[in-house]
């Protein structure tokens, strides 16, 4: 009998922890839409006591998803993390508080600089608090693949005691290999199922020596039942197990793993260009299901194979992940229909007749620029839209601009809006887009830096959209823009200006955490 295997997804919480990769609210809520339709069991929406608006992130997505997704978010093993979880996941319908603790020897004696007696007794504590306000807890002993096998195993049984419902063994630092976590788990489950056989075993696999698909796969034969990722293998340092790559392995290779999930594999590849859209942060070409290669092959030898049968070379096809074969082309002329059937078929919803109608007038500007549109280019028109749209970062607004460049002078003019006021300038600059970045600053009056500036093609044909993504530093941090656009100039003058938008509310935040603490005070 096969074993059905829980999927968390962690890629709000831990994958958002990556440098660049913050989203918005509205981001969040995009994501956790698009993970809803993606089928995964658990999202772990956030750590809401790190900040008020990580709180009302989280707060969101309860609302949002959260009536047909489980919900959890991160606590430390302290009363007001505790709280905080709670307050924010409260709403969903089946939530969770998710409690972490270290367990290994350096972080007991580094981090915490207490006895290990002492901090397994923080874990009891907090999980026994946790259990006064909801049902299901789990706990993670942090590390635990560096850890005392004896420590470990007497803080696991002193909380499952205390009331935790899930267990989970982190490889918190990549350490592990396979066949050494997949004895951790063996050893653990064995232990586990003779103390609470209604515990749950969950493992959080990262990925610094590359292993973190092999060690999750591991433990899951070895007994796990729940498994932790994020979309894009997304995470701290060198990132966390990427979920495509565990849901096809358990899925191709059904006969060695006798496991499988809930997940609509169809939606995995509009889950990886949803995230890359919103964080900016491609997938390498030949990354495992998701890459631009990963159904690509340009060997005569292969090619041929394929040409008489594709299960030559070809272990999964391309439509198993949601990656078709033959893309549905559109023009100016295709009409509503055609239209809203390519949105629907991604699993969009469009029920509002406005958005839609708006939506269909973006695609009628495209298509006159691109002449043929493809799936991709829709997938960006509907993602684009909905981020601009529902955003709250769109305090500058570029209403025109102009840019001639030569070998003398360059110079850009630009014209903003920011709520009733316009302003206009011009300025020079070193090249096209140095003039536009030039008069942009002058216009908005801050004095930012441009760290890093990037563009690529995110379709293909000789009409592609480009998108530009950008980071700046403004007092001291750093904060990123991206926008796409057929004109690369243009996408270039948004995606600048998203940044600032993005330093702007920043401060407004800020601002208004200040108040609000001298209110308090």
């Amino acid at each position: 009998m096969k074993r059905n295997i829980i999927v968390l997804d962690t890629t709000l919480r831990d994958g958002e922890q990556v440098p660049g990769a913050k989203l918005n609210v509205n981001q969040k809520i995009e994501f956790a839409r698009q993970l809803e339709r993606l089928h995964v069991d658990i999202i772990e929406a956030g750590f809401p006591a790190s900040s008020k608006g990580d709180f009302q992130a989280v707060q969101e997505i309860s609302r949002s998803v959260g009536d047909h997704i489980s919900i959890t978010a991160l606590a430390r093993a302290v009363k007001a993390d505790i709280d905080a979880v709670y307050e924010s996941i409260r709403i969903a319908q089946d939530p969770f508080i998710h409690i972490v603790l270290g367990s290994s020897n350096i972080h007991v004696e580094k981090k915490f600089n207490r006895s290990k007696d002492a901090v397994l007794q923080m874990g009891v504590d907090a999980v026994k608090y946790a259990k006064t306000l909801l049902p299901h807890v789990q706990y993670s002993t942090e590390d635990a693949s560096r850890s005392d096998f004896d420590y470990l195993w007497k803080t696991i049984e002193a909380v499952v005691k205390a009331g935790a419902t899930i267990i989970n063994i982190p490889d918190t630092v990549g350490y592990a290999e396979p066949g050494e976590f997949g004895d951790l788990i063996r050893r653990i489950n064995y232990r586990l199922k003779n103390i609470n056989d209604n515990v749950i075993l969950s493992v959080h696999c990262h990925n610094d020596l590359g292993l973190a698909t092999a060690n999750t796969l591991s433990a899951i034969k070895n007994g796990a039942d729940k498994i932790e990722c994020t979309i894009n293998g997304l995470g701290e340092r060198a990132g966390n197990t990427s979920l495509e790559e565990v849901v096809m392995a358990l899925k191709v290779r059904e006969d060695v793993y006798q496991c499988m999930t809930n997940i609509k594999t169809t939606e995995l590849l509009n889950t990886s260009k949803l995230l890359t859209h919103l964080t900016g942060l491609d997938v390498q070409v030949n990354k495992a299901i998701t890459g631009e290669n990963a159904f690509a092959h340009s060997s005569g030898i292969h090619q041929d194979g394929l040409l008489k049968d594709k299960q030559v070379y070809e272990i999964m096809s391309p439509e198993e992940v949601g990656a078709d074969s033959m893309e549905l082309i559109l023009t100016a002329r295709s009409g509503r229909h055609a239209f809203k059937n390519a949105v629907e078929r991604m699993g969009f919803s469009l029920n509002d007749d406005a958005e839609f109608e708006q939506l269909f007038q973006k695609f009628l500007e495209l298509a006159d620029l691109k002449k043929e549109v493809y799936d991709h280019d829709v997938f960006y028109l509907v993602t684009g839209y909905r981020e601009h749209s529902t955003s709250q970062n769109q305090l500058y607004e570029l209403l025109s601009f102009q840019v001639v460049t030569n070998d003398l002078y360059p110079t850009a003019a630009a014209k903003l809006r920011m709520g009733d006021e316009i302003i206009k300038g011009s300025a020079v600059g070193d090249g096209p887009i140095d003039a536009l970045y030039s008069v942009i600053k002058t216009l908005t009056k801050l004095d930012v830096h441009l760290q890093h500036y990037k563009i690529n093609s995110i379709s293909r044909g000789k009409e592609a959209v480009g998108r530009v993504n950008i980071k700046i530093e403004y007092k001291g941090k750093t904060y990123s823009g991206r926008a796409m656009d057929t004109d690369i100039i243009k996408a270039s003058a948004l995606a600048f200006l998203n940044g600032i938008n993005a330093a702007l509310l920043d401060a407004v935040y800020n601002e208004e955490q200040r108040k609000e603490e001298i209110r308090l005070n």
